[in-house]
């Protein structure tokens, strides 16, 4: 159970976001759109976490990495719990959005 816990909220096995990123991985930032517009990551995709159910199509392959962040890993975290219910395989919750910016550079 803490496991799971651990993993859900992005505190599991290291990740290497540099190399995700790389490697094609989507940066899925679920903060509100005001939020967004304020600062992200370059590149990023923009769904809030309240509007990411109804727009899943928009992340076309399933089997894409998706890294999701927002601005302290706890919408993160329930986007990442939200796209592994929809069969998305390959999600890692990158925590707050400033911070996995520092990772990926």
């Amino acid at each position: 159970m803490i496991n799971a816990l651990k993993n859900l909220f992005g505190f599991g096995p290291k990740v290497d976001f540099n190399e995700l990123v790389q490697q094609g991985a989507i940066i899925l930032d679920v903060r509100t759109k005001g939020e967004y517009v304020g600062g992200n990551i370059k590149g990023s995709m923009n769904i809030t976490v309240d509007q990411l159910q109804n727009n899943l199509h928009k992340l076309k392959d399933k089997n894409q990495p998706i890294i999701t962040c927002c601005a302290s890993g706890m919408r993160s975290a329930s986007a990442k719990s939200i796209l592994k219910s929809n069969g998305f395989t390959k999600v890692h919750n990158g925590g707050g959005w400033s911070s996995l910016r520092s990772k990926i550079r």
